[in-house]
């Protein structure tokens, strides 16, 4: 608001993201033993059930923990990035802080600003959360603890589907060009896109990417800083003929994804448009944007489509693990709140507050949204996960990657001109 496994970015239980939530307070006081302690706490809802929660389990934590408080702080989830540099870099971060692996955890791990937590991880949430960890890890360390799986696809509405006579989801661009078609043809605009927000849009582009660029390709660029396989430009072309057939909202490029019923997420909320490429977050984004503030009954979801001639496999995911880290120099109570909200209880609340797939296994149980559970049969076939372009390649790369493509959809930009710029980035590196 969004990871290494094997290695520089595939997950096999868990995978993603991109920003880290920021905040101010490093200097927190004393630690265990020393009397009172006070922490900073920022995450990124802002409203509804998911502020609730962490009010809920933070008030929890510190009725056990007499002596112990914590300020909480919410932050609109795409202002974290850059607060979250500006705090780190001046030495005054947040003590608990959100997280998401990749080459941006990566990079606050070599800038010496993260705490450790491989020795404090209590043993019941190591094993519920697994290979989970593998999102936070760096160097066999760990840096976060996972709270929730974010894979991504295509969420649907089932109502506006039966409206344009579509029988079944699309498994391959082909089909969903047609759906696309269908859709138009009904007087339904086909696709959401918040492209205001770039990463929307950007989405699009990476899981053409997945499609295009085989497994070893996405995790050597990780290393190489190269772009310079065919099956990148290739991604580029898949995004810029989709887009020829005009699927998305009007005015998508000025739209934001989650705020309010003007959004992508707002347009499914109140069937406004028929589908959106977004994270296993959204749900319960959604959710917050109906009418009645409640899941949406008729929301469904498809793995993002085949393009019949890539190197990727065509079952491979692409997503994110969201989890919350500790700032170095945070007190020992710090990875004791992080081993708090991992207890089945809260984890199980959790789930139920985001309307989300939750990182314990063992409290998966909860989740009974049709869309989430559909999302949870698949990714536990899937063959690898990756995590987000922009987490994977860090956030210089990625934020030329986004840009790049929406200055594609834009008309200012061609397949090619994503690629050079890229390239320019990682070259700066």
């Amino acid at each position: 608001m969004m990871r290494k496994t094997r290695a520089a970015g595939t997950l096999a239980l868990g995978a993603t993201v991109a920003l880290l939530a920021a905040g101010c307070s490093g200097g927190s006081d004393g630690g265990s033993g020393d009397g009172d302690v006070s922490m900073t706490f920022w995450h990124n809802s802002t409203t509804g059930p998911g502020k609730a929660y962490w009010e809920d389990t933070v008030a929890a934590f510190e009725a056990a923990n007499p002596g112990v408080t914590i300020d909480v702080q919410s932050i609109q989830n795409e202002d974290m990035d850059g607060k979250l540099q500006t705090a780190l870099n001046s030495g005054d971060a947040p003590d608990i802080f959100m997280a998401r692996g990749g080459g941006k955890l990566a990079d606050v791990v070599e800038a010496g600003q993260i705490m450790d937590l491989t020795d404090t991880i209590d043993e019941a949430t190591r094993t519920n959360v697994g290979a989970g960890f593998d999102a936070f890890t760096v160097d066999d360390k760990v840096y976060g603890m996972p709270t929730a799986v974010l894979p991504g696809g295509i969420f649907y509405s089932q109502d506006l589907f039966d409206e344009a006579g579509i029988t079944a989801p699309p498994t391959t661009v082909d089909e969903l060009n047609d759906a696309v078609a269908d859709l138009k043809a009904a007087d339904i605009s086909p696709i959401a896109l918040g492209g205001k927000d770039a990463w929307p849009a950007a989405h699009w582009y990476y899981f053409f990417a997945l499609r295009e660029c085989s497994q070893d390709t996405l995790e050597t660029a990780a290393a190489s800083r190269s772009f310079d396989d065919p099956c990148w430009l290739a991604a580029g072309e898949k995004l810029q003929a989709l887009s020829g057939t005009e699927p998305f909202q009007d005015g998508y490029l000025t739209a934001t994804a989650q705020q309010g019923a003007g959004s992508s997420a707002g347009l499914i909320a109140n069937h406004k448009a028929a589908m959106e490429l977004m994270g296993a977050w959204n749900p319960g984004v959604i959710a917050g944007l109906t009418p009645d503030e409640k899941p949406l009954e008729d929301l469904n979801w498809f793995p993002f489509p085949d393009t019949g001639d890539g190197a990727g496999d065509p079952a491979a995911f692409m997503g994110g693990v969201d989890g919350y880290s500790c700032f170095v120099e945070a007190p020992p109570e710090c990875a004791d709140f992080l081993n708090f909200f991992m207890q089945k209880e809260h984890q199980e609340a959790y789930a139920e507050a985001f309307v989300t797939l939750p990182a314990s296994k063992e409290a998966q149980g909860v989740v009974t949204e049709p869309a989430l559970q559909s999302i949870l049969e698949a990714y536990n076939e899937a063959p690898y996960v990756s995590v987000w372009l922009d987490t994977l390649y860090g956030q210089n790369v990625g934020n030329a990657l986004n840009a790049g493509v929406v200055e594609m959809l834009a008309g200012d930009g061609t397949p090619q001109t994503i690629v050079d710029a890229v390239n320019a980035a990682a070259a700066m590196e």
